[in-house]
């Protein structure tokens, strides 16, 4: 399944808006805020499919019956870009374990690439509904190495993906490796560049979040 934000109006949509606006990227700290904002209404959603029960509160008056959550949910992310949207997931499953991987474009002197992974630690996710994010899922190639890797480490039950803006290629290249996963964009864009890159885009989350890098 594959849910985009932006079919509907909503706040959603105006902070990606922002998120693309050449005027106001170079404000970092709204930059990370609104791919905050975006993962804490896509967690609120979330929220609403997940398992629930029935427990009894006592308040300083009586008894209230409340639906709690069955279970708290891994919180995974891809660093670095990944951070400000695990944060704003973080900020609503806030009893959530959280699993941190590393991994990047290993580009070739002919302009290819290749996925490296260089860390990942994580929780037992064994049985667990896991929720990922990446702020951007241009060609899905780090986003499934990174499931995978997740995977060696126990079976996932349920998975959900969250990204700021999708490429519709990326989408269908994650449905393909990952058929049950529920996928969760701010937006979706058709286009993706010979190098990987998502048209019209943002630009690079990570740089645009927290400053350029030196790419080795």
């Amino acid at each position: 399944m594959v849910i985009n934000l932006s079919e509907q109006h909503s706040l959603v949509s105006n902070w990606v808006s922002e998120l693309r606006d050449t005027s106001i990227q170079a404000d970092r700290m709204r930059f990370r805020r609104n791919l905050e904002r975006i993962a804490e209404v896509i967690g609120y959603e979330i929220s609403k499919t997940m398992p629930w029960k029935e427990t009894e509160v006592t308040t300083p008056l009586g008894i209230s019956s409340s639906k709690l959550l069955q279970e708290q949910p891994v919180l995974a992310t891809i660093l670095r870009a990944g951070l400000p949207m695990h944060n704003g997931l973080l900020n609503y499953f806030d009893k959530a374990d959280n699993a941190f991987l590393s991994a990047y474009r290993k580009h070739n002197p002919d302009g290819s690439f290749e996925i490296s992974m260089q860390y990942m630690s994580c929780p037992d996710i064994d049985s667990r509904i896991l929720i990922i994010s990446d702020p951007m899922l241009a060609t899905g190639s780090s986003l499934v190495k990174s499931i995978q890797y997740l995977k060696s480490e126990g079976n996932i039950k349920d998975l959900h993906i969250v990204c700021a803006i999708a490429c519709s290629v990326g989408i269908e290249f994650v449905r393909r490796a990952e058929p049950t996963a529920t996928i969760w964009c701010g937006d979706i864009d058709e286009e993706l560049t010979a190098k990987g890159y998502i048209v019209p885009g943002l630009g690079d989350a990570g740089d645009l979040a927290f400053g350029a890098k030196v790419q080795n």
